[in-house]
């Protein structure tokens, strides 16, 4: 770039017209940086912070490659790395200050410089080679801190090189949240030695209408905070989990599931079709809310699928409360109540507080359920042993499952449920049997994962086993008194 001086002369000077030809001939063109694409203008959705234009002058600093012309003074021409405090030692004048001026600034401070010697000094400032991109993103990104971004294109006097954009940042720190705001995400850039700029970008505007004006491009020391939502919107959600700047869809997440699901945990959830018992197909489906309650084994009867909660962490040490309906997925087919999960979420599934016989039995056949329970039925029924049952079985029809009471030896008019609870507690209830009954809690409830149902000996058949375990060994004593004709 030529100094203030140098553009004055040869503007009055139709020699200077021929030195100006000899100058494009003889050196690589002006410099880099007056060949780098224009930054657009940024035109947000939102009003930016403080300016809504950002400066697209380079500046300079360690680590440029810099030729300085000394025009008619060959000698004091050369090329120059700036180091990282930003000066350069240049003949007879020594140390020069060029951090953060752009090339025509620093040819103007050096022709100050020289002018303490030369009487006419004109020089120029060319960028050869630019540094790479050394920006920090901070936020609501999978993975916040420094990162150092390749120039592409063309590399030293090529005038194609191309600067990273922001995208190509949040790319780099693989993909925001979905707890982001992404119609606020700062962009926050130094100028000159001492003052800053701050723009806001929407994103979402680019999502919607492709309008790359809010992808600009980056200049060293840059600074990128996407800050977290105030509000969750589900819809909104899964466009940002589709947009290419977010957190990669096929990376695992591990997300805890607590409440009345049957495998309360931990689990590493991935895309893919799942068959309710954790197996399922890689690469089909998305990491979802559906998806963990399948690999937890489905929801017990006792769960109230309209009142979930997921709990989602943030990078401001803060948490995120999302509602979610997933009867209103069922019914409507409200895609949208599918939350997908990220790394670090809890689901919580609460305790229903009235049971909707007609209800659970729709539940039932939905994905939401197991495909299938196991519950023990022991004691005095035909076929004693495991049962497998459709979800939401009642106590009646495990016990017809069973084969049914085993003659006069059960104890008909009750049986005992013993249920192991998801605390580890273990509870056990005597049931009053009722065939004529439909489904209730007290004579023929729901039944759960686990649950053991145990049919006691009726009071006659406790009777004969008593006798017959008294009679046993007094009846072999009368057969060896017979046998020796006693």
């Amino acid at each position: 770039m030529l100094n203030t001086g140098l553009r004055k002369f040869l503007t009055q000077s139709f020699a200077g017209v021929a030195l100006l030809t000899a100058v494009n001939v003889a050196l690589p063109s002006a410099s880099l940086a007056q060949r780098q694409p224009i930054l657009p203008t940024l035109q947000p959705a939102q009003p930016a912070l403080n300016n809504t234009k950002l400066a697209t002058d380079y500046s300079l600093g360690g680590g440029d490659l810099i030729r300085v012309n000394v025009f008619e003074v060959p000698e004091y021409t050369g090329e120059y790395q700036i180091p990282p405090g930003g000066s350069i030692n240049l003949p007879l004048i020594g140390s020069v200050p060029v951090l953060g001026l752009t090339t025509e600034q620093a040819s103007d401070e050096i022709a100050k410089r020289y002018a303490r010697f030369l009487k006419r000094p004109l020089i120029s400032v060319n960028l050869l080679s630019p540094r790479p991109i050394n920006i920090f993103v901070a936020g609501e990104v999978t993975r916040p801190g420094s990162y150092t971004l390749s120039l592409s294109g063309g590399a030293g006097n090529n005038p194609g090189v191309q600067y990273p954009t922001v995208l190509a940042a949040l790319t780099t720190a693989q993909g925001v949240t979905l707890a982001a705001d992404v119609t606020q995400i700062e962009l926050r850039r130094k100028i000159g030695r001492s003052s800053e700029q701050t723009v806001t970008l929407n994103l979402k505007e680019l999502i919607q209408t492709g309008r790359i004006t809010q992808d600009i491009t980056l200049r060293d020391g840059d600074t990128i905070v996407v800050p977290t939502a105030t509000t969750f919107n589900v819809a909104e959600a899964r466009n940002l989990f589709a947009a290419n700047f977010a957190a990669s869809p096929s990376t695992p997440r591990t997300v805890a599931i607590i409440g009345e699901v049957n495998r309360p945990g931990s689990y590493l959830v991935t895309p893919g079709a799942t068959d309710g018992q954790g197996g399922g197909a890689a690469g089909s489906g998305l990491p979802t809310v559906m998806r963990t309650i399948q690999l937890a084994g489905g929801i017990t009867s006792q769960a109230d699928v309209r009142n979930l909660k997921l709990r989602r962490p943030t990078r401001t040490g803060t948490e995120q409360t999302i509602d979610i309906n997933l009867w209103e997925l069922l019914q409507s087919g409200d895609l949208n109540q599918d939350v997908v999960v990220q790394d670090g979420d809890t689901i919580v599934i609460p305790t229903a507080t009235e049971i909707n016989a007609a209800e659970s039995t729709q539940l039932a056949l939905t994905t939401l359920s197991p495909s299938k329970i196991q519950v023990g039925v022991v004691g005095e029924v035909k076929r004693p042993g495991v049962t497998d049952l459709k979800p939401n079985s009642s106590l009646n029809q495990a016990l017809l499952a069973a084969g049914g009471f085993n003659d006069s030896r059960a104890k008909t008019a009750t049986v005992d449920l013993i249920r192991l609870n998801p605390n580890g507690s273990v509870t056990k209830r005597a049931v009053k049997v009722d065939f004529s009954q439909g489904i209730n809690d007290n004579t023929n409830p729901i039944l759960r994962n686990n649950d053991v149902v145990v049919v006691n000996r009726s009071n006659l058949a406790q009777a004969t086993d008593g006798l017959n375990t008294v009679a046993g060994p007094l009846g072999t004593v009368l057969g060896i008194l017979r046998f020796f004709g006693l």
